[in-house]
């Protein structure tokens, strides 16, 4: 596999050395910014196939950071990985709303920012090689293949979050699974994420589907499914 191209962005030196030592050593091209409008700079430059986010910057912080990257054509579905001493909740959920792919909290081990990324790269390539059944449903679109969703002919704006949930639970239509289930199938066994978090996923899933909202259905106690056909 040919090596991949990793944006680390963090305004303290240490920390970008550490990662990029760290990375480097596995293979992995790194490039470092120190700032969000640096960052921002070099993600308009092609090739790049991953960023790491701190978000405490000086200037533009990281979550508005990714809240431009997520707004851009070009920059969407570049993978994030937030890396950040702010582990409330609060935080958590934030980055996962602006599509953020994972969430790291400083102090921070780099074996498992590493096993992180490729867990991220990993889901990414498997989703590349997926064969195109596209699910449909009345003027619901769903192509795995190229993770897009379109309704009425209309391309739907998802995170790769979003798509994920949302393609998990299609292709079972019926089938409850549990916020537990979701994240495991999503973004790997293990990961750190609140019940909530999968919460505010739907809830922006089910905002951006509009009047087809409606097909994800909440099981009260258990978690959620897609709607059968009738």
């Amino acid at each position: 596999m040919k090596s991949k191209n990793i944006l680390v962005v963090d305004d303290e030196e240490d920390i970008l050395e550490l990662i990029r030592f760290n990375l480097a050593r596995e293979g992995y091209r790194v490039v470092c910014a120190a700032s969000g409008e640096e960052a921002v700079k070099l993600t308009q430059s092609a090739g790049l196939d991953l960023m790491v986010l701190d978000l405490m910057l000086p200037g533009m912080d990281g979550l508005e950071v990714a809240r431009r990257l997520k707004s851009t054509n070009q920059t969407r579905n570049l993978p994030i990985i937030m890396l950040t001493a702010k582990g409330e909740e609060a935080d958590v959920v934030a980055g996962l709303e602006l599509g953020a792919d994972d969430y790291i909290t400083k102090p921070f081990s780099p074996r498992v920012l590493l096993a992180r990324i490729k867990a991220v790269l990993r889901r990414r390539e498997e989703g590349a090689d997926e064969p195109e059944e596209v699910i449909r449903l009345d003027e619901l679109r769903i192509h795995p293949g190229r993770h897009e969703v379109s309704i009425d002919n209309q391309s739907l704006a998802l995170t790769l979050t979003e798509f994920q949930i949302l393609h998990y639970l299609a292709k079972r239509p019926g089938w409850v699974a549990t916020r537990s289930q979701i994240v495991d199938a999503v973004r790997g066994v293990g990961y750190a994420v609140t019940d909530r978090s999968v919460d505010v996923q739907i809830v922006g899933l089910r905002k951006k589907m509009g009047s087809y909202g409606h097909l994800i259905q909440t099981v009260r106690g258990v978690g959620y499914k897609f709607k059968e056909k009738t």
